[in-house]
């Protein structure tokens, strides 16, 4: 095929029409049509005028993301999440999105599916796409995050929520986790339960480590000794909270109650109890965490703290924002910590003696 011919070659029908479409209609450089396109001052108005006409006509559109990559900078914030579905990140990245958009940032979501090498590919993804932050909140497997130190070292602001890192260094936007243990505990305790259990959540992951101490701190208050056999460690799915019932009620002395660290285990504590015969709460009254849906429409309905999470999504955007605003080296790492609130349902109002 002779050169000209290749070079008057059109856009392919319905394929997007790109700068090198509006520069071969027009016989001029991509950087002509680059040029007029952002109203710079070295092209005149009558090629300017050309070119964005020519543009409407063919219903050219910018390709925002391949613009940034060229300039090695964009307007895109990246967000890893464990998972979608349920209400807490869902709700959490709609507070990220909305406090984002306002900022001028779009958002590109990942979802580790709760498998730290996934959570790696995000990383690498979300670095590959030139993103100008990242907002994450980790996976439950991950125990090493040596990943998200190539983030650091180029600069890019990070910021954890929810799930975070130990350490100073850290810039957070955490929920007061043992504070929403302790007030479910006492909640339980003020009901008359004395042998109140715990689902516990795997103890790397701050969230879970946080809500277990403040389980054990209402018990002290309460002049009750922890009990070991009464805490069950789990990764908090609606499979292991019912096995955990089980296990629970398999005890010499079972429980009158459970505090469990996420509504999923909780959820399954409700269904094995109802299986064997059980009643919630005159037999054992529940207490889960992160309000999540379900827990409004179960029967009975569970008793659950809320983790603000809307709030939490807007102030882990707030942060990135005053990281990505500010000097290099003058920004202290620091964590904004929501106060958590108890909806108390009837699931765990009954009270004893």
């Amino acid at each position: 095929m002779p050169p000209s011919a290749k070079k008057n070659k059109p856009a392919a029908p319905g394929s997007p029409v790109s700068m090198a479409d509006l520069a071969r209609e027009l016989g001029v450089s991509m950087t002509t049509i680059s040029r007029a396109l952002s109203d710079h001052h070295s092209i005149g108005p009558a090629m300017k005028q050309t070119v964005l006409k020519l543009a409407k006509k063919l219903n050219y559109q910018p390709n925002h993301l391949a613009a940034a990559l060229r300039k090695g900078k964009s307007k895109l914030l990246g967000v890893i999440v464990p998972y979608i579905e349920g209400r807490f990140f869902a709700s959490v990245v709609h507070g990220i999105e909305t406090e984002a958009s306002k900022a001028g940032f779009s958002v590109i979501i990942c979802q580790s599916n709760e498998d730290a090498a996934h959570e790696r590919r995000n990383v690498e993804t979300l670095l590959s796409a030139q993103v100008a932050g990242i907002l994450v909140s980790l996976a439950r497997t991950t125990a090493d995050a040596q990943h998200f130190e190539k983030v650091r070292k180029r600069g890019i602001p990070l910021v954890f929520f929810d799930r975070t890192l130990e350490g100073d260094h850290v810039n957070a936007v955490v929920l007061n986790d043992r504070e929403g243990g302790y007030r479910s505990t006492r909640h339980l305790l003020e009901q008359g339960c004395r042998r109140v259990a715990h689902f516990a959540g795997p103890q790397h992951l701050n969230i879970y480590k946080n809500r277990r101490q403040g389980y054990l701190d209402a018990l002290r208050e309460a002049g009750l000794s922890p009990d070991e056999d009464l805490i069950v460690y789990s990764n908090m799915s609606v499979a292991e909270g019912a096995g955990g019932m089980a296990r629970l009620l398999a005890l010499p002395q079972p429980p009158d109650a459970v505090f469990a660290a996420g509504d999923s285990a909780v959820l399954g504590a409700l269904q094995e109890l109802k299986r064997r015969g059980r009643h919630v709460p005159q037999d054992v009254a529940l207490a889960g965490f992160s309000n999540e849906g379900f827990t409004a429409i179960t029967e009975p309905m569970l008793t659950s703290v809320d983790q603000r999470t809307e709030e939490m999504g807007q102030a882990a955007v707030r942060l990135f924002l005053e990281l990505f605003r500010a000097e290099a080296g003058t920004f202290a790492a620091r964590q904004v910590v929501l106060q958590p609130q108890l909806f108390i349902r009837e699931s765990s109002l009954h009270k004893r003696g």
